[in-house]
């Protein structure tokens, strides 16, 4: 069977998108382990599957590239956002989806821009001490709708700047940390760049890679920049594609609330691929 598909990207952070409405794909897990291998199949970070909601416009379900099911992801929702507009499963400029037990409102700002209003954090955890290769690595931890490890760099001057750090052997140990079992952790290196302005590098779980981007990700780290960089809304956050991620916020004291993701979404290709 032929299903037709839009390759997308978020701000780098590549997705399949599927308009699942009819059930035509039943089993999604082995579906994107097939299709976001990068050799044998389309190759992307996850796949997003539109789905039929009874309480808002649609249902998002996402899978990550080893067939997960890790929770939000912020970049994913703006693409599935942008894939409704443009294929009219939405017809007006202000809509809602439906996304892991949470509703989602978005905001279509221009034809390649949507801003995301995201879940209230939660589990803030400061100034963790995590035991690494003999030394104690700095850490901090807070839920965006999946989890997030932040390091600080100047917390943890062994591991080099933000351009030379291992993201990917010291992001997969930190991944799998004891700290955070039995699900582990994304995990997301972040650099302060001057007033208001983040750069963050992200190891993903479930693509255990770093990846060019992540969306609650880089709400999680300018949230946590806020705290201690003394940081107001807007945060900047440039992630490693390049592009840049303004995340808008409320705060008290440790308290978030109305946070918006706001960033670009675009269609790579469309096409058809047999299943």
């Amino acid at each position: 069977m032929k299903i037709p598909f839009t390759k997308m990207s978020g701000a780098g952070n590549d997705f399949v998108v599927v308009d699942n409405r009819n059930a035509i794909i039943s089993k999604p897990s082995e579906f994107s382990q097939a299709v976001c291998n990068r050799r044998l199949g389309i190759g992307a970070d996850g796949i997003l599957l539109i789905e039929k909601s009874d309480i808002s416009d649609f249902t998002m379900k996402y899978y990550n590239a080893d067939g997960s099911n890790a929770g939000m992801c912020g970049n994913g929702g703006r693409c599935i956002a942008k894939y409704a507009f443009d294929n009219k499963i939405v017809t007006h400029e202000k809509f809602s989806f439906e996304g892991f037990g949470h509703i989602y409102n978005v905001s279509r700002i221009d034809p390649t821009t949507y801003a995301l209003s995201m879940k209230d954090p939660i589990c803030l955890i400061l100034n963790q001490n995590i035991e690494f290769e003999g030394k104690i690595l700095k850490g901090n931890y807070l839920n965006t709708g999946t989890d997030h490890s932040i390091i600080f760099l100047d917390d943890n001057p062994e591991f080099g700047s933000l351009e030379s750090v291992d993201v990917f052997a010291l992001g997969r140990s930190i991944r799998y940390h004891p700290v955070y079992s039995p699900k582990g952790t994304n995990v997301n290196f972040v650099s302060c760049e001057g007033s208001n302005v983040i750069k963050i590098r992200t190891y993903e779980r479930g693509v255990e890679d770093e990846t060019l981007a992540c969306g609650t990700g880089s709400v999680a780290s300018a949230l946590l920049s806020s705290l201690k960089y003394t940081m107001v809304s807007p945060v900047s956050v440039i992630v490693q594609s390049g592009e840049t991620l303004e995340i808008s916020f409320e705060r008290s004291e440790t308290q978030f609330r109305n946070v918006i993701l706001k960033g670009s979404a675009t269609i790579t290709f469309t096409g058809e691929i047999d299943v």
